[in-house]
Formats: C-alpha cells, structure tokens, sequence
C-alpha cells in the first residue's frame, strides 16, 4: 500500500432545492443550473400499470425494474439498468436534499445534454433515489449531481458543483482533461470528471465458459501486473496492445509454460491513477473509485465500454488454457483520500455511510495508510462488497478475489475490531461465492495482525509469517530454525488449531510490496529515491541481503550465489505445504533496482523485461521444472484432508547432520527431515543447509523393496541442468551420507510401492 498526496477543498455548494413539474406532462425548461444553462427535465409519476393495462400487483412490481416503464423508476436494483425502452437509475443517498443525473453526449463534454431532477416526493423510496429514463440505452455517459448540507463537523460534504461517479457503474470513463484536483476545489469539474457509462452485460457470448474451481492443492498463483506484464517493448505484443487486457491474452502460452495455474491480478476496478506524488501515477491501482468497472486504462479499445468485454474475454482465453483468474481488491479505502482530498463519488453522495470517521466527525479513520477508512460493516457498504463480488464471479466469471488489508473489514463503524464481522460472513456463507477462492491479507495499517487468526472457516491468508522468517532464516539470521521447520510443513503453530486444509497458508517470499526475489538478492536496503519522497516511502524491513556487493555487479562468484538464493526461496516456497505464490518475473530475476514501493513508477522500473528469459534461462527452467511436479498432485479425495491428518500421514521425522537429531539451538542454520508424500506417490529427504560451510547429512534407509534407493532431484549448488533434473533422471545416491555444499537446498526422493 502507497501513501499518497491529497488536495484540501477550498469551497463548498449551496444546497438547492428541487422544482416539481407544473402539469401531469413532461415538462422541459431551460434554467441556470451550477452555472451553466442545460435543459432540465421534471419527471412526474404515472400509474403503475402492467403490460396488459391493468394495475400492476406490488409483487410484480418488486420482481425487476423492468417490470414497469414509469419515470418514477424502481429503487432495485441499485445502478444503471438497461430496459426495454430505457435505462432505470437508482443511488443511495440517506442525507441528501435532492439529486440530479447528468446525462453526457461524450466523456469530454464540459456540460450535460439533459439534466433530470428528481422530486424526493415521486423518485424517493427510503433512501433510493430511482427514476427510469426512455429512449437511452447502454453507451449512454452520465454522473449525479447531488444536493445537501456542507458540515464537515457533521461529517457531511455535498458539493453539488462535482460530478459524481454511481458507486455501481459498470463501466467508466475518463476525460482527456481529467484532473485530480479539479474534483478538490472550488468550482464545476464536469469538462474534468470522471463519469458512469450505462452497460448492458447480459450480450456477451461466453461460449460455455465458468469459473473453474481447481482444488488449491492443485493452484499454483502467479501475482501480475496487467500493464507491467506486456508494457515492455520486448514483451513482442504490437504496441496498441501493450499493457492491456488483449496483451496479456497473447502471452498466455507463456505462463502455460511456466506451469502457474491462476493468475492473481493486481487491481483492475477502475482506479484514479492521479492520486499519487506530483509527476507520478498510480501504477499499482490500489486507489479504486468503482467497483463494478474493469480499469479503462487496461483496454486497448477506446470506447466506453471496450473494457468490460475485452476483460471477458481475457478471463474466458484464460480458462480455456487451465488457468484460474483471482483479483486483488481492495474494498479498505477509496481514491478519495482523507478530508483534503477530492469528491469523487462516496464522499459527495454519502460521505458518513461510506466512510469510518473520527469522534471529530470532519476527520477521516485511517486504517489503510491512504487516508480513509471503508465503512465495510454498515449494511449499505456491506451489500455493494457483496454485490461487487457477486458481479465479477456471475458477469466477468473470475475464481478468487485476495482482499487487500482484510483485517479492516473486521472493524465496526467506530473502528473497533469485533470478533464476527458482517461483511466477512456475507462473503463467506453467500451461495453464489460458493466455490471461490477467498484469499486474506490479514492485516491492516494500524496494527492489526490476524495471520493465523482471521475469521471464517474457509478464508485462505497471505502468510506473512512464511516471508518474514523464511528470508531470515535463509539469509542466515540465528533464532530462525524452529519457525522455518514450521513453515514448511504448513504452518501449524498458526493453523494447525483450526482443523483447517493445508493450503489454509498461502506461502509466498515476494510479491509486488516489497522487494523482487533479484532484489532480496542483490540490495541490503532499499533505494526508492525515484519516488520523490526522499527514500521515506517503503519498509525498511526487507531482510534481505545482497551477497557481498550492493546492486548489480559482474562478479561471477557473486552472481551464482545470487541465483542460488533464488533457487533457494523458489524451491522453499513451491515445496512447503500450503498454496504457493510467485511474483511476476521472480522467474528471471526481474528486479527493480532496489526499490521495494514501485507503485508510482509506470516505467521499466515496474514493467516485465522479456530480455531476461534468455539472460536467466536456467533460473526461469528451475521454475518451470518445480511447478511442473507440484502439479502432479494425487487423488481428489485428499484434498478434504485437515492440514493435521496430512501431517500424521506425512510421518515426518526430523533429523541434523545427524539422524534424528535435530539441531534447533538459535545458532542452527540447518535441518533435514523425511516425509512420506501421498499426494506425489513418493517418500522425500529435504535438507536445508544455510550456513556459510559444506556440512555432511546422514541419511537415511530409502523405502523398502528391492532395488529402493534414494535419488537427487535437486541440489540447488549444482550448475543447471543439473540442479533440477527430470524424476525419470534423478540420479541414484550412494553411500550413507550426502554433502550439502553451503547456502544449498537439496531434495532426494524415492517412490512408494
């Protein structure tokens, strides 16, 4: 997570009150309106009649907006829904004195062609604002205009000078002008506002496409980048392509090939991509301001709505080549940032529903480090997470959402943490969920620290645990022996207690907050001077360390050790029990120049440099080699195994260089254990030696049976191709002992009868 630079608002709006037609007819008036003319339409209500003429039951009526063609419209469901003859609108707005919605001919129009007020007294039920519109459709632009009290000390901020997002646009697009700080000032920002786009989903082909839902056992995750991923010119995508959804769709056979079977997106709701230092850009995307719309940016087509099929059709590519798609999302906070900052949408439409405020109510909670607070447990926050997650597993047909800073959805409306949050409940017990995979960072900005304690009984977490002590561990830090023999066999001091399946622990050493595997290789700290903030941004707990030399260097010595490492947190992560996840380009040693907070650098710092699979062509078969075993996981039924009754069935025993003797004084830096694997039809030696000299490991009896020995399948000192080598390869290893040479990772394994 980035901190960003906000903007204070200087001004506010006067509240106006809303006209009611004259007449039972349509009535249209030009009038001055937040400073420019734009005709104005005054709805009135008509019967409520069914299509036969009669008086429609209030049953029917409640089944869809369809159901009915009135100008009063329906207050469900919430959004821009497309009808026969029309589009039905409805925002939520409990404070609000009136609302107008702008329709647009284009996204740069400084001004609406039709403005339609609605009188609260027709076009109000409850807290919805609805009216249907005839003779629009999908493609039309529009935004709110919404009217209201401006008391910060009472936690509201109308503005009805700002053109406001739907909170449940599905589509939205940005104006050539587009500016930040337009929406943070004085003044109309219409020519310079973001604006909603009316879609019609139902008209895509998905040819038979659904969700996938692999067995995590089965799930090896690859966290990406959608611009980064081809934004390079070495990526070989045509340049209109580049950095978008059809880009990554071309390099498909890529990621086949290295054997990752779920891609893990980085932020693709429609994000502000100004909400960032001066003269950078947010190029992660954790700023989202729509959370229903796939981000514009990443479609190579320019229309309004080009974005929600082209993001469709990646999903449906990537399904039919085996590969699981799961977002990050981010519902901790908004692109709206704290009390400075800009009227987007949330803070102009409801400001004390939506977000967490303080006991000064003209101040933000900031729990996520960006300024303000989601108020994820209010039940009107609440149904738009679960509507959110509803539609991009239904309309867009992803298999998994990880939740940026999900601890925050454990906080109530005054921040403190309760034991069994709402929101997270819905997510979990909603039947169409079932089956998704749901991936916690189970963490927030504050403090709060749940690995291994989130609520739920099916909610997979981001092991930070596994990163921290694994780097420590084998960068050769004392007192890491006992948490590593933990981690690799699952985790259970954290998760063991739950009866919870094994891949409970999503096992990772990188990911794009942070270091680049290179990078925890090559720096002893970080170097995030590009980012204008003076290097203050950023962790400085990184344990990493660089091998002898600070950055690159051409020292041979070094440079194989650097490469060994690698091999040695690659071979720990896709070995150890849990679900695995790399980072894009771990698998060549992309690196980013030491610096461990990339998000605002849309540059080669941040983009994948296609040239290194042929500089780290070893290194990238490593990889491809160890996915492709973890693959070849057993039977389905051992996928409802506890992560408890794999271990029991797993007997390990554990052993020093000695048989049966552990070493886990604070000076160890090395163990050894067998296991049996059922799974993968074979018994495993691992030994990890992480000291700084060669040590010789007993070993023990292979299986029994004529002919069992024990053979090497990978020995991380050795040069490729001898690293890693095929099974039906593995060479035999004789003798009672076997030398492990220092900073090396071995496995030797032989098969079950």
């Amino acid at each position: 997570m980035s901190r960003t630079s906000s903007v204070r608002i200087r001004g506010r709006s006067e509240s106006r009150t809303l006209g009611r037609s004259p007449s039972g007819a349509l009535h249209h008036a030009r009038v001055a309106l937040i400073g420019f003319d734009a005709p104005v339409t005054h709805l009135p209500r008509r019967p409520q009649t069914a299509s036969n003429g009669t008086v429609a039951s209030s049953a029917a009526l409640r089944v869809s907006p369809c159901s009915t063609t009135h100008a009063d419209g329906r207050a469900a469901p919430l959004g821009a829904t497309v009808c026969p003859g029309g589009v039905n609108f409805s925002v939520f707005s409990r404070a609000a004195s009136g609302v107008e919605l702008l329709l647009f001919d284009r996204e740069n129009d400084a001004r609406a062609s039709r403005v339609i007020r609605l009188d609260a007294s027709i076009h109000r039920t409850y807290h919805y604002w609805h009216v249907f519109v005839p003779g629009v459709g999908s493609g039309q632009i529009y935004g709110y205009r919404v009217h209201g009290p401006w008391e910060p000390a009472s936690g509201m901020r109308f503005d009805a000078t700002k053109v406001l997002l739907d909170p449940y646009a599905r589509a939205v697009v940005v104006p050539e002008r587009y500016r930040r700080d337009a929406a943070g000032t004085r003044g109309d920002d219409a020519a310079a506002a973001m604006k909603s786009v009316v879609a019609d989903v139902s008209a895509y082909d998905w040819e038979g496409d659904a969700p996938l839902q692999r067995a995590s056992s089965r799930t090896i995750v690859y966290e990406m980048h959608v611009r980064g991923f081809t934004r390079h010119p070495s990526s070989g995508v045509v340049e209109r392509k580049r950095g978008t959804y059809a880009g990554v769709i071309e390099k498909i056979p890529y990621l086949q090939a290295l054997g990752v079977t779920a891609v893990e997106l980085l932020p693709v709701f429609q994000f502000d991509v100004q909400d960032a230092p001066p003269g950078r850009v947010n190029y992660w995307g954790y700023a989202p301001i729509a959370f229903f719309a796939p981000h514009h940016g990443y479609s190579s087509g320019r229309e309004p709505l080009s974005a929600i099929d082209e993001f469709r059709d990646l999903v449906k590519a990537l399904h039919r080549a085996g590969l699981e798609v799961i977002l990050d999302v981010v519902f901790n906070h908004t692109a709206e940032g704290d009390e400075h900052g800009p009227t987007l949408c949330f803070r102009g439409l409801d400001n004390a529903t939506y977000y967490i405020l303080e006991a000064d109510r003209s101040r933000y909670a900031d729990y996520s480090g960006t300024g303000n607070t989601l108020n994820a447990n209010h039940p009107v926050v609440r149904r738009m997470i679960v509507d959110s997650l509803r539609y991009w597993v239904q309309e867009m047909h992803v298999d998994g959402f990880r939740f940026d800073l999900a601890s925050i959805l454990s906080r109530d409306p005054s921040g403190d943490v309760i034991p069994n949050p709402p929101v997270l409940w819905d997510i979990e017990s909603d039947p169409a969920l079932a089956g998704t995979k749901l991936i916690a960072e189970a963490w927030d900005a504050a403090g709060l620290y749940q690995v291994g304690r989130f609520v739920g009984d099916s909610w997979k977490e981001w092991n930070g645990r596994f990163r921290d002590d694994v780097r420590s561990f084998l960068r050769g830090e004392d007192a890491y022996v006992e948490r590593f023999a933990d981690h690799v066999i699952g985790s259970p001091l954290l998760y063991g207690h739950k009866q919870r399946e094994p891949e409970a622990s999503v096992n990772f050493v990188t990911c794009h907050d942070g270091f680049t595997l290179n990078d925890l290789v090559t720096y002893d700290r970080k170097h995030n001077e590009a980012n204008g903030e003076d290097n203050r941004d950023g962790t400085d707990d990184n344990r990493s360390w660089n091998c002898g030399v600070e950055g690159p260097t051409d020292d041979p010595a070094i440079e194989r050790l650097r490469t060994r490492q690698a091999k040695n947190f690659l071979a720990t992560t896709l070995l150890s029990v849990g679900m695995p996840m790399l980072l894009m380009g771990d698998e060549v040693r992309r690196t980013q120049r030491g610096n461990n907070n990339a998000y605002c650098l849309d540059d080669e710092t941040s983009w994948f440099d296609w040239t290194l699979l042929s500089k780290h062509a070893d290194l990238h078969r490593f990889v491809t080699l160890l996915n492709a075993r973890r693959a070849l996981r057993g039977d389905e039924h051992e996928d409802h195994l506890a992560l408890s009754q794999l271990l029991r069935q797993a007997g390990i025993t554990w052993h020093g260089v000695r048989l049966h003797e552990p070493d886990r004084r604070p000076s160890s830096h090395s163990l050894a254990f067998t296991a049996r694997a059922p799974r993968d039809g074979a018994a495993f030696h691992v030994i990890v030696n992480a000291y700084w000299e060669p040590l010789s490991f007993e070993l023990p009896p292979a299986a029994s049976g004529a002919g069992r020995r024990w053979r090497r399948w990978i020995d991380t000192f050795l040069e490729s191709p001898r690293d890693i080598v095929d099974w039906e390869q593995a060479p035999a290893v004789d003798g009672p002992s076997y030398r492990v040479e220092p900073r090396s990772v071995v496995v030797l394994f032989t098969t079950l009868e």
